[in-house]
């Protein structure tokens, strides 16, 4: 077998990957506490103009570490994102939920005549009191978790809102950045997003977090 010649040593690829993303992506707008994040993002998808492009409240890093030092529960919208995350960087006694395929989200859903993604946020209730909530995936559970702040549900302590598509995805996060419901939050505006970019976030928040 004839070997190509690439670069072989993990750490060397993690080091280069970083260096070039250090040196490609503009950072000037973003809050320096996010940045670390935006980094891991631009890995993820590997588009350094993404970085120029996100919406990061001043105190979504701050609130979000906080809140997971405290052992918050971590909410995802979908079992990608929660399969992204790394966990071997989750504390003991922080959980992560993810309710879509659980029957009472479908059950919601027929009722309510709505997606299993949005129904299943019905059941985030009782954890969502400074939780880290995380959706990489359905539009409609970024626009149900709004909908149910306006109703009085309890205040997560931050929102990465990444969701990814044609159809409700830049709609759901205008509405996000029209009105953050006094959330600290982390966005891309438009249809880009997805649950690679969204579990980035969060290993990245993990990372620094850690004791």
């Amino acid at each position: 077998m004839t070997a190509l010649d690439y670069l072989r040593d993990p750490d060397a690829i993690y080091a280069r990957s970083f260096e070039l993303i250090r040196a490609e992506t503009d950072m000037s707008r973003l809050p320096v506490t996010a940045r670390a994040i935006a980094e891991r993002i631009v890995h993820a998808c590997g588009m350094p103009e993404v970085a120029a492009e996100l919406r990061i409240s001043d105190d979504f890093a701050p609130s979000a570490k906080a809140a997971l030092k405290s052992g918050t529960a971590i909410l995802t919208d979908a079992e990608m994102v929660k399969s992204g995350i790394i966990a071997s960087r989750v504390p003991a006694g922080i959980r992560i939920y993810c309710h879509l395929n659980d029957p009472a989200a479908r059950e919601i859903g027929i009722r309510e005549k709505t997606t299993r993604s949005a129904a299943a946020v019905d059941l985030w209730l009782p954890y969502l009191h400074n939780a880290v909530v995380v959706i990489g995936n359905a539009p409609t559970a970024l626009f149900a978790l709004l909908e149910h702040l306006d109703a009085g549900a309890p205040r997560p302590a931050a929102i990465v809102a990444l969701p990814v598509g044609f159809v409700g995805a830049a709609e759901s996060k205008e509405e996000l950045l029209r009105d953050p419901r006094g959330v600290p939050y982390l966005t891309l505006p438009g249809r880009r997003g997805g649950s690679a970019m969204a579990a980035a976030a969060v290993n990245a928040l993990l990372t620094e977090s850690a004791p």
